[in-house]
């Protein structure tokens, strides 16, 4: 059965960095897509970043240039580079793996329907103003 564990998250400062990591078993990892994904209280999940086997990265707008996505595939270990931390970041995070992958004209667009992801059970961010 697919395990996702996501660790690293914590409380920080507006403008501070956490570093997330998400340990993967059970699959093979590089033949899934990967990401992450948020939950605010009170507001739906959300797509953060995704990552294409290849390491071909998208990024919601709300985060663009201020986190990195990254996988070890030898590790079975998939990460998210939070920087520049602002309040709107406070959400539980979600380490996800999808069997599928949205392609279009030969550029990655994102992984599949998220009603086919595997969770983690999510670690909580929590930033300060």
């Amino acid at each position: 059965q697919v395990q996702l564990v996501e660790s690293g998250g914590g409380s920080v400062q507006a403008g501070g960095s956490l570093r997330l990591s998400c340990a993967a078993s059970a699959f093979t990892y590089s033949n899934f897509c990967m990401g992450w994904f948020r939950q605010a209280p009170g507001k739906e999940r959300e797509g953060v970043a995704t990552s294409d086997s290849d390491g071909t990265a998208k990024y919601a707008d709300s985060v663009k240039g201020r986190f990195i996505i990254s996988k070890d595939n030898a590790k079975n270990s998939l990460y998210l580079q939070m920087n520049s931390l602002k309040p709107d970041d406070t959400a539980m995070y979600y380490c996800a793996a999808n069997p599928d992958r949205v392609y279009s004209g030969g550029q990655f667009l994102g992984c599949g329907p998220s009603q086919h992801n595997y969770w983690g059970r999510g670690t909580q961010v929590t930033v300060s103003s």
